[in-house]
């Protein structure tokens, strides 16, 4: 598409991004109120992290339909900067803390230029779940105070949760108090988010709920102000505090103490959360995009860097990719950056027009929305879906959850990494497996008849992901992909999840993404995204949890008629027949199809002895003829087959069909018997299909094409031949 086209449809669209704009700019003017406030910081810092990085995201960024401002994942670490900085001075400790905010605003495009956004791959998923539910259950205790109207609460996390039994009693205690107004006010606000939803009026979807809560709040004053013959009941303290002038008091940071290692440590864990948030939410939002489009995760790494330390300078909290103001931008047919400059505008002009009415919204109302927020975050369905995956995730996400909790976010996460490690070395009982091959190239592509083929090695997890994903992403989406895992001893969660990631996404994109080499496995559990451990040769399970590929050899299986055992433990003795296993020793046969004396089966077997010996799978097909047949092998004429041809083996030539000579290497002792075999019609059916390998005894075929497992789509296509053939060597 040229450069006149896109503008034309980039003026076009403007419409739809305006209104996108603006129906964001309703939430997230709320959103950055209370964000800053749960953060310690004055409300308008949330405001200033929303306009910059609106504005300077959409104009360098490289996503497409994100939102970005303050994040819901830093007002844990925020709050504790400011804190501890401070050392009992707030605002003090605010101005320290935009210092860290800025440095760490550098690191983001330090990171970016580095092409370091793959780091967000490192992280176990479940690790990620446990520190975002630790963060959540932060916001929560200390909101849920304020929304009750106490603002004064104080303590850890844990103090501030075993207070609240008693802070609800002394809610219902001050009852005819400006704080009992304040918390009934923020008991209304939560109601309205718990059951928005739930509303299906379209007038009143309009609104997003955030911001009916604005217009309750500012109502319910106005309601005292000009109706009621008695004074708004809430104290000035107990409202949103904004500057009077507010374009003329930006706070600016203060380095002073930028040597020590509280201050380091703030930095550390600023940039380490706002990194993490961001990659996670640009990869969710990529999903939901129409077009489907793919960011450019290190352009808007840099991008949300840069808005970060204008942010940071300008007294603003840290600019990261949020995913709730994202997918209400995508409804809302948000179709480019321009959606997010858009609501950066609308929130210049309402802090500009509508700060007075701004001033009459009561903290209660505001915390009442980060409550909710806090419950999405740590919500018992969150914990379910992990306990769904594995019991062995639970571990990892309690662990993080409570080191985070108890200590910090550095530190949680850091547990999380190791947790996992443990566990996944205690799963394979060996953790040689992981330091010997830790450093090794594990991933193999190639192209084969135009599909990508991608081959993983001893194991895959959060270690080493990056290595395949580095792989898979030079793989155009509208393409064909097969990753086998069949010579991994182990595969994680996390990995397991991304492969699910990469099939919605070619699929979506319309190409075809498939998984194989994981039907020997053992899993913990029927969730797609358990770990997968990798069965011993000669061990078959006699039943168990199919698999993606197993479940579609199934669908097919019914499709074209065949019986399908995926954990049978079939001995076809005739495979030891073939010369093709005359110095390979067979392991195993598992997921085999049967139907009319052919029989499809993925087969393991080795080569070689010792250090030189090699494990390998593949998938075959063997018909049982019931006529006698001559001996013969026939493959793809090339560089080996001249090579048997000078060692003594003869290649048969088939003088009336020159074609078929030229193409394939046919050989067998019986040569006149091989040649009545080849009827025209059998060589023709050779010729207009696939070339395969093929092996012929007296009593049956063997037919396989590559030495490796093959995708659903080639087992189909291997049965469809194999079928075909069979009829026409019937007739012969």
């Amino acid at each position: 598409m040229n450069k006149k086209n896109t503008f034309k449809i980039f003026l076009n669209e403007i419409p739809q991004n305006l209104f996108s704009g603006f129906v964001v700019s309703l939430i997230a003017l709320p959103l950055g109120l209370g964000l800053a406030l749960a953060s310690g910081a004055p409300p308008i810092s949330g405001i200033i992290a929303a306009i910059v990085g609106g504005i300077v995201v959409s104009l360098i960024g490289g996503s497409n339909v994100t939102i970005t401002g303050p994040g819901n994942g830093l007002v844990v670490v925020i709050l504790s900067a400011i804190t501890i900085l401070g050392n009992g001075d707030v605002y003090q400790g605010y101005l320290f803390t935009l210092a860290a905010i800025v440095i760490s605003g550098v690191l983001l495009v330090i990171l970016g230029f580095l092409r370091m956004g793959a780091l967000g791959d490192f992280f176990p998923s479940s690790a990620i779940q446990g520190m975002l539910a630790a963060i959540g259950i932060g916001i929560f205790a200390k909101q849920v105070h304020v929304m009750f109207g106490d603002s004064n609460a104080k303590g850890s996390i844990i103090d501030l949760l075993i207070q609240l039994p008693e802070g609800i009693l002394n809610f219902v205690n001050s009852a005819g108090t400006g704080s009992f107004y304040a918390g009934v006010i923020g008991i209304i606000s939560l109601f309205i988010m718990i059951f928005y939803s739930k509303i299906r009026n379209r007038y009143f979807q309009l609104i997003p709920a955030p911001m009916w809560i604005v217009v309750l709040s500012v109502s319910l004053y106005y309601y005292f102000d000009l109706f009621s013959a008695t004074a708004y009941p809430i104290d000035k303290s107990l409202l949103i505090n904004l500057p009077n002038d507010i374009l003329a008091n930006f706070a600016f940071p203060d380095f002073g103490k930028v040597y020590e290692s509280e201050f380091i440590s703030a930095v550390i864990s600023i940039t380490l959360i706002a990194s993490i948030e961001s990659l996670l939410s640009i990869k969710a939002v990529d999903k939901l995009d129409p077009l489907k489009r793919r960011s450019n995760v290190n352009k808007d790494i840099r991008a949300l860097g840069l808005a970060t330390v204008i942010s940071g300078f300008l007294g603003g909290l840290n600019v990261v990719t949020v995913i709730a103001r994202s997918s209400v931008n995508v409804n809302n047919k948000g179709s480019n950056r321009s959606a997010n400059f858009f609501h950066a505008l609308f929130l210049v002009a309402f802090i500009l027009l509508f700060a007075t009415e701004l001033r009459k919204i009561p903290l209660a109302a505001l915390a009442a929305i980060l409550v909710y927020t806090g419950y999405k975050l740590a919500s018992p369905e969150n914990i379910k879906k992990v306990f769904s995956i594995g019991f062995e995730q639970l571990i990892i996400f309690t662990v993080t959850l409570l080191v985070t909790i108890y200590t910090s976010l550095i530190t949680g996460i850091l547990s999380g990494i190791i947790i996992t490690f443990a566990i996944h070395v205690i799963i394979n009982k060996n953790i040689f497996l992981f330091i010997k091959n830790i450093l090794k190239p594990n991933v193999l592509m190639f192209t084969e008849d135009g599909t990508y083929y991608v081959s993983v090695k001893n194991f895959s997890s959060f270690l080493n992901y990056t290595k395949l994903k580095s792989k898979l992403d030079q793989i155009p989406e509208t393409e064909e992909a097969i990753v086998d895992f069949s010579l991994c001893d182990f595969v994680d969660h996390s990995v397991m999840e991304n492969m699910n990631n990469y099939s919605e996404t070619f699929e979506r994109k319309g190409g075809h993404f498939e998984v194989i080499g994981l039907d020997d496995s053992k899993s913990g559990s029927e969730h797609p995204f358990a770990l997968r451990k990798i069965l011993p040769k000669q061990r078959i399970p006699k039943e168990g949890v199919l698999t993606k590929r197993q479940k579609s050899i199934q669908k097919i299986s019914e499709e074209m008629r065949y019986s399908y055992d995926a954990f049978s433990d079939l001995e076809i003795e005739e495979l030891a027949c073939f010369g093709y296993f005359k110095t390979r020793n067979i392991d195993k046969v598992s997921n085999v199809l049967t139907k009319n004396n052919c029989t499809i089966f993925d087969i393991q077997f080795s080569e070689g002895e010792m250090i030189a010996k090699q494990v390998i799978k593949a998938t075959m097909f063997y018909i049982h003829t019931t006529k006698k047949i001559p001996k013969f092998t026939l493959d793809k004429e090339g560089v080996f087959e001249y090579i048997l041809h000078f060692a003594g083996y003869k290649d048969i030539d088939i003088s009336e069909h020159p074609d078929f000579s030229k193409r394939f290497y046919l050989s067998g002792k019986s040569e006149e018997k091989i040649r009545a075999f080849f009827t025209d019609e059998l060589i023709l059916f050779f010729e207009s299909n696939k070339q395969y390998h093929i092996e012929a005894t007296n009593t049956g075929l063997l037919v396989l094409s590559n030495e490796r497992l093959a995708s659903v789509k080639e087992i189909k296509a291997l049965a469809y031949f194999g079928a075909s053939l069979q009829k026409i060597i019937e007739k012969c």
